[in-house]
Order: C-alpha cells, then sequence, then structure tokens
C-alpha cells in the first residue's frame, strides 16, 4: 500500500507541477493530500493543487535556490491511506510541508504524523475544530474555517430569524459530529431546542429514509451538518420530498459555491451560507478568480482560495526565515500578518488557528443572479475575533491560560 501510495503522488505531481531544476539543490517539495475522485473532488482535489501551484509561481518558482515542486495524491477519504501518504512524503520524498489534507478523518491522521515528524502542516479544506484544540500540534495551522466559524455564521443567523427548533442531519465522521455539536449548542445557547438527529455515511446515493425522520420531527430547521457531494444530494432529494414547500427550512451548514453551482439557483435560492471567501467581492478576488478558472474550469471556493494563502504565507516565511526548519519557518509565520486575496491582516495564532474575517451570505434568487457563477448577495461581515472560538476557550495544549 505505501508503495502505492507514493508512485500514485509521484505521478500526479508530474501532471500538476514543473520538475525540479537540475541543479545541486533538491527541489523544495510541497504536498496536498486531496480528494481527488470522492464527495469533495469539486471543493478540494485537483483546484487546491493548482491553487497551491499558482502560489509558487507567484512567489517566483524558487525558495532558497531550490525550485518549488507541488505534489498531490488521493486519499481516497481514508484516513489509513491520508496518513500512509504523509509518512511516505516526510520519509522517503522529502516533502517539507503539507499544504492540505481535505476532509476531517483524513487530517487528523495526517496531522498526527506531521507533529510525530516534526512537519508543518496546513488546513483548508476540513472543518473539525479539534484540529486547533485537542488535536493542535506546533507546527499545524487551520487556515479557511472551522465548526465553530459556521456555527456561530449559519446557525446563529438562522436562530435569529425565529427558526428555532432543529433536526441535524450529519455525516457520521469528525466533521460532521464537530459542525453539528457546535451549531446546537449555538442554537440553544439562543433559546432554540434540537429535536433530534440522524447520521449517514460518507459518500450516501440515498437520503429518503433520513429525510423522512427530518420531516416527521417538525422541526422548523433541518440543519445539514455534512458536505460536498452529501450536501448536494440531500438537498436535491429534499426538494423532491417537498420538504423546503412544507415550511422546513433546509439550513447547509458548509456550502461552497460550487455546490450551488450544482444545484442551480433555482434549487438553491435563499439559502443562507457562511464562507471565508467570495470570488466577486472586489477587483482582487475577481482576477484571481479568472486565473484560476482558466486552469480548472471553474471558480474557486474558499478551500482553494486558502490553499493559495497558505502556501504563499508558508514561502514567504521560509525565505525570511533562511530555512525551511519548521521551528524557524513557523515563527516567523506567525510573527507576519497574512494579506492577500485571501485575507486581510490575518494573522496565526498560538493554537494554530489563522484568523480573519467571514462573511454571511444569501444564495440569490434566479432572476437576481446576472449570469454563470453570480450566486451569492453579502448580509454581514463577521469580524476575525467574533468569527473563531476565542483563545480563552482553547482546549489546546499549547495555549497558556
Amino acid at each position: 500500500m505505501r508503495h502505492f501510495i507514493a508512485i500514485a503522488a509521484l505521478c500526479l505531481a508530474a501532471a500538476v507541477a514543473p520538475a525540479a531544476a537540475q541543479t545541486g539543490a533538491p527541489p523544495l517539495k510541497l504536498g496536498l493530500i486531496v480528494d481527488m475522485s470522492g464527495p469533495y473532488a469539486d471543493i478540494t482535489g485537483k483546484g487546491s493543487v493548482a491553487a497551491a501551484q499558482m502560489a509558487a509561481e507567484d512567489f517566483g518558482g524558487k525558495a532558497l535556490g531550490r525550485q518549488i515542486e507541488v505534489i498531490g495524491a488521493d486519499h481516497q477519504n481514508k484516513a489509513d491511506i491520508a496518513g500512509a501518504t504523509a509518512r511516505e512524503w516526510f520519509d522517503s520524498q522529502g516533502v517539507e510541508a503539507i499544504m492540505d489534507v481535505a476532509a476531517s478523518a483524513t487530517a487528523l491522521a495526517a496531522n498526527e504524523i506531521a507533529k510525530a515528524r516534526g512537519k508543518i502542516i496546513i488546513f483548508s479544506g476540513p472543518g473539525a475544530l479539534r484540529l486547533t484544540n485537542e488535536a493542535c500540534g506546533p507546527y499545524s495551522v487551520h487556515w479557511a474555517y472551522d465548526t465553530y466559524a459556521l456555527a456561530h455564521g449559519t446557525g446563529l443567523a438562522t436562530v435569529k430569524q425565529g427558526y428555532d427548533t432543529w433536526f441535524f442531519l450529519t455525516a457520521d465522521y469528525a466533521f460532521g459530529h464537530d459542525l453539528e455539536k457546535d451549531t446546537a449548542t449555538v442554537v440553544k445557547a439562543e433559546g432554540g431546542k434540537v429535536v433530534g438527529q440522524v447520521r449517514h455515511p460518507m459518500n450516501t446515493a440515498d437520503f429518503s429514509s433520513y429525510l423522512l425522520q427530518a420531516q416527521a420531527s417538525k422541526a422548523k430547521v433541518v440543519g445539514l451538518a455534512n458536505a460536498g457531494a452529501d450536501m448536494i444530494n440531500t438537498i436535491k432529494q429534499a426538494a423532491e420530498f417537498g420538504i423546503p414547500e412544507s415550511g422546513q427550512r433546509l439550513a447547509g451548514l458548509l456550502v461552497f459555491v460550487s455546490d450551488v453551482h450544482s444545484l442551480g439557483l433555482k434549487v438553491a435560492q435563499g439559502m443562507l451560507l457562511t464562507d471565508a471567501f467570495y470570488w466577486d467581492m472586489n477587483d482582487e478576488t475577481r482576477a484571481f478568480a479568472q486565473r484560476f478558472s482558466k486552469r480548472v474550469g471553474q471558480m474557486p471556493g474558499m478551500a482553494h482560495a486558502g490553499v493559495y494563502s497558505s502556501t504563499l504565507h508558508y514561502l514567504k516565511a521560509v525565505a525570511q526565515a533562511g530555512t525551511t526548519d519548521a521551528a524557524a519557518v513557523m515563527k516567523a509565520m506567525k510573527a507576519a500578518p497574512v494579506n492577500d486575496v485571501f485575507a486581510k491582516n490575518g494573522r496565526i495564532r498560538d493554537d494554530g488557528r489563522m484568523v480573519h474575517d467571514m462573511y454571511l451570505f444569501e444564495v440569490k434568487k434566479p432572476a437576481e443572479s446576472k449570469g454563470a457563477w453570480d450566486y451569492y448577495k453579502q448580509l454581514a461581515t463577521i469580524p476575525a475575533d467574533q468569527a473563531f472560538l476565542p483563545l480563552d476557550q482553547s482546549k489546546c495544549p499549547l495555549v497558556k491560560h
């Protein structure tokens, strides 16, 4: 299995990254362990690898005299494959840092390997809060979003609109569990009530039995604590069951712009969502999105933009530190603010959380959209100090209380 993973990763690298310059210095390898073929392929996958490559190119293609090489691997949404890939890369392939591991269970597995090897690992695809809580590490950074931010954005806004009874339909793994827990905490704190929940395996095709339970609960809100193809299929099948027409509101707790594109505005219109990035916010985001779209064939979501941002920030820190030593590079990363297309005045805290503004959006009605990918209208900016778990509440053992 280890041999197969190494070969698969290197074959993919040959397709997406330029070969290292034929000099005496070895390439500076950066890796991404993502979902290339499963339910999260559109929100991570080849787009995340392309985003890292764009950052390497924008940095100049070299760092410390070494050609930057971006490689990627498909973890097939299996934690053991993610862990084995990280181990192989660090031990045998000379990978200096991992720029993302998509999905939370796989990210947690790779995170343990990075901690054991003393290597930098950064996350934009997964959402589990525990990555900067119980599972935090000295060289781990959670970049784009997490379940706390989603719950305190979409969950709080939905409850404040009067939708105060909830039923959760939850993906049965780390991310889904954390998102349900964090959102339920918000609902209850605002005086709402959770009337039930049901959990489904990842990559489920038929949600009918789960949706029937949600209907029977009579909850005002069906909270979807899932993502990617699972979330898309849930919403499509809920429409077939007539759930929105019956008065129950669907709350997609993690929605990417590619999900809305797949659903179409007729189905997704009116949905509230929390996001860290939208391609059409300003001239800078639009220029980045057009470059990305020419490579990938879709507009970037927050995981893609997060990978671009984190890779660029890492490379700047390597140059500042004059080394790829994890401790020196992380010190430089934490000392410098993050100012790029993804975030303004972002900063990395002691627990590894990169804090930045988040945004509350509503999906446009078909008549409001001016064309393809024109899907969101911004309702609010959630300031960085409100978007993420306060540091004094962190369970990260690196944080001194």
